[in-house]
């Protein structure tokens, strides 16, 4: 029974023929008889108070079929939090948030429509940098403050054993300051959605979308209707990469779509829509103290990391939270201090994108490890084995692990590498000490 199926094979790409081929069908490519679509007026500021909008002489434009503000929405609000309006209705948190959306014939008659709309704003001071915003002073993004709530804490805390003692009592003390920036997904296909709501009540969404059921259950949510009445018919993603979990445009195109007597709508975003206004990676800054002995065992970690969230929560929580959890890193320090803030900004929201915080995780603490092994003058190689999780050890969050392989991953990894390990480090196991 040597033979597999699947395990150790190359296995061709389900949809990779059809691509080669230029057969593949997207969203955009599908074609609906009497086709609106739809234009966004978006916000020219970063954050002000939205004092009247008036779409008057956008519902008198010849061709326009539907002009959709917050007032149209059964429900407004939406994400983990139900912060994020679908519609801004009484201010805006970011450039190029979505206020008001019209359907029309045609994409140009949908924009000049849009260039008619009138929306008087009072422009407030913004805060775009993180570490003003947790400033006791700081202009506030949300009315609640600027910080991301954990339960009743502004921070997700990790602790293992006393980091405080530890610290004392270490030979080096090893600090060090990590930066990742803001990311944007840049999928060739932007964000695009088809909806139609037809005579019984039923809501059809032709989706971009990586996440169908999850954004079913949003855009019932959003549409005050049973799931039963939401029907999601998700296309090949013209990637995504995080960057289509989130409803960007299923939402305003359902809900716009309520509107137009039955006939379907598109909204097809452009670059620089993809650019202002998709969620992102949001930047992060991360601060380590490390406590070291002489032999190269790091006896106490202490990690500060603070993410600029953007405007809306989002998945803030669960990638500050993922982040917590994974930058102490699979290295075996009994004693663990880690502090992680998520912090409002007046810029576009933060969301998902690979990783969920363990990319920023990862690049800090190896970076960290390599300015470990510099100061101590040993091999980085070396500095890892000594402090690899084992069998039986335990995380940061005081799991225990179970078939760690960190040792012989990193053995055959050196071989391939063609790096040639000391003998000591080639008879370590992850089965013991």
């Amino acid at each position: 029974m040597d033979e597999t199926t699947y395990v150790g094979k190359r296995l061709p790409r389900y949809d990779g023929m059809q691509h080669a081929l230029g057969k593949t069908r997207y969203v955009n490519d599908l074609r609906f008889p009497d086709l609106l679509h739809i234009k966004v007026w978006r916000s020219p500021v970063i954050s002000a108070k939205i004092l009247n909008i008036d779409t008057s002489k956008a519902e008198k434009l010849p061709g326009v079929v539907a002009v959709v503000t917050h007032k149209h929405v059964p429900n407004n609000r939406y994400g983990f939090a139900g912060d994020y309006p679908v519609l801004a209705d009484e201010e805006i948190r970011y450039l190029g948030q979505e206020v008001v959306a019209v359907a029309a014939v045609d994409v140009d008659t949908a924009r000049e429509a849009v260039s008619l709309i009138k929306v008087d704003l009072e422009e407030r001071q913004p805060v775009l940098d993180p570490f003003k915003a947790m400033e006791p002073d700081s202009p506030k993004v949300s009315p609640s403050g600027n910080f991301v709530y954990f339960g009743d804490k502004p921070y997700r805390q990790i602790i293992k054993g006393n980091f405080d003692e530890a610290i004392e009592k270490a030979d080096y003390v090893i600090e060090g300051y990590y930066r990742t920036a803001a990311q944007e997904h840049c999928p060739i296909e932007t964000q695009v959605s088809v909806a139609q709501t037809d005579g019984m009540g039923r809501t059809h969404i032709w989706t971009v979308t990586q996440a169908v059921f999850f954004n079913q259950g949003t855009l019932a949510s959003i549409l005050k209707k049973p799931q039963s009445k939401i029907h999601m018919i998700g296309g090949v993603v013209g990637g995504g990469f995080g960057s289509k979990n989130d409803p960007h445009a299923d939402h305003i195109a359902a809900v716009v779509s309520l509107y137009t007597d039955g006939k379907p709508v598109k909204w097809l975003w452009t670059r620089e829509e993809e650019f202002i206004a998709s969620t992102h990676r949001g930047a992060m800054h991360m601060f380590f103290k490390d406590g070291v002995m002489k032999d190269g065992r790091i006896i106490a970690r202490s990690v500060k990391s603070i993410r600029d969230g953007g405007a809306y929560v989002l998945t803030n929580d669960y990638v500050v939270a993922k982040h917590a959890f994974g930058v102490g890193g699979p290295y075996n320090i009994p004693n663990v201090k880690i502090v992680s803030y998520g912090i409002l900004t007046n810029k576009r929201p933060t969301s998902s994108m690979r990783g969920f915080g363990l990319y920023q995780a990862s690049f800090a603490l190896e970076v960290q490890m390599e300015r470990i092994a510099r100061q101590l003058g040993i091999d980085s190689w070396r500095l890892r084995f000594i402090n690899a999780v084992r069998d039986g050890d335990t995380s940061a969050t005081q799991a225990v692990l179970h078939n760690c392989g960190l040792i012989e991953v990193m053995q055959a990894a050196a071989a391939r590498a063609g790096i040639k390990l000391d003998d000591d480090l080639l008879q370590m196991s992850s089965k013991s000490r």
